[in-house]
């Protein structure tokens, strides 16, 4: 259900109609502002208490050894650090099936975690992606795409299921939304098919998210994974958006950068 509510998302499906708005004087501004930002201070003090629960969770050693295929050939989890403590990576929905590229929406986030990258690593964290399809797609796509991040691909390994960052088509097959959303797909999500080039049963399997780990004492220990319908999980320009007078119509879809019709 995760993988849906996240597609959904990001394509604009299910966004909410532009209320009416309210014309008023500069008073009446900020009257509403100011009760505005109560509401906002509440939440700001919620998410730094999150924040706060988050970073106490358990950490769970990796004792499993992965090796994944890289531009730079084969590593195992702790290379993906490059020398730092903290890996955060973000699993893209591209996989095997794909045969046109990784969804729309993974990729206008994509497009947006270079630039954080550099401050990130100066932070002792390593920021990466992660897929399911061959290394060499996932090459080709980056170009394409114009990405510097690490690609990392999770091709062949049991990596992206131990974690909860894909489903084998018989977990599929077990969760009853998704079954009825390949049998009865809408038209969104059979437009947003045909957009990876893949059957919606292969590719609903994938899972967008956010995963982290943390490297102490030569240990690799698991933090932190958030999927989908997470607002996390979005593009970091949906945040902006949400700042902006007039909410985007309902029939947004998500369009690779080089694939808008303008």
């Amino acid at each position: 259900m995760a993988v849906s509510a996240y597609i959904e998302s990001t394509t604009g499906q299910g966004g909410l109609e532009m209320p009416e708005h309210t014309i008023g004087t500069r008073e009446e501004w900020q009257a509403a502002r100011s009760e505005l930002a109560k509401l906002e201070a509440e939440h700001t003090e919620l998410s730094s208490k999150v924040t706060e629960q988050r970073r106490q969770l358990p950490w769970v050693p990796v004792d499993k050894e992965y090796e994944f295929d890289t531009e730079g050939g084969k590593k195992t989890l702790a290379d993906l650090f490059e020398g730092r403590s903290q890996l955060l990576a973000y699993n893209i929905m591209f996989g095997p099936d794909y045969e046109l590229g990784a969804c729309p929406g993974c990729s206008n986030l994509g497009d947006e975690l270079d630039s954080t990258r550099v401050h990130l690593g100066h932070r002792d964290v390593t920021l990466i992606c992660f897929s399911r399809a061959p290394i060499d797609r996932l090459i080709a796509y980056k170009e394409r795409m114009g990405w510097q991040f690490p690609y990392v691909s999770t091709f062949g390994t049991d990596f992206p299921f131990d974690f909860g960052l894909a489903m084998t088509p018989e977990q599929a097959k077990s969760i009853p939304p998704i079954v009825e959303m390949v049998e009865n797909p809408p038209d969104w999500l059979a437009d947003w098919s045909r957009q990876v080039g893949a059957k919606l049963e292969d590719g609903l399997r994938e899972g967008p998210g956010y995963i982290a780990f943390a490297r102490e004492n030569g240990t690799v220990y698991h933090t932190y994974t958030v999927m989908a319908p997470d607002p996390f999980v979005a593009p970091f320009h949906s945040s902006l958006l949400a700042r902006t007078p007039k909410a985007p119509p309902p029939d947004v879809r998500a369009f690779r950068k080089d694939e808008y019709p303008d």
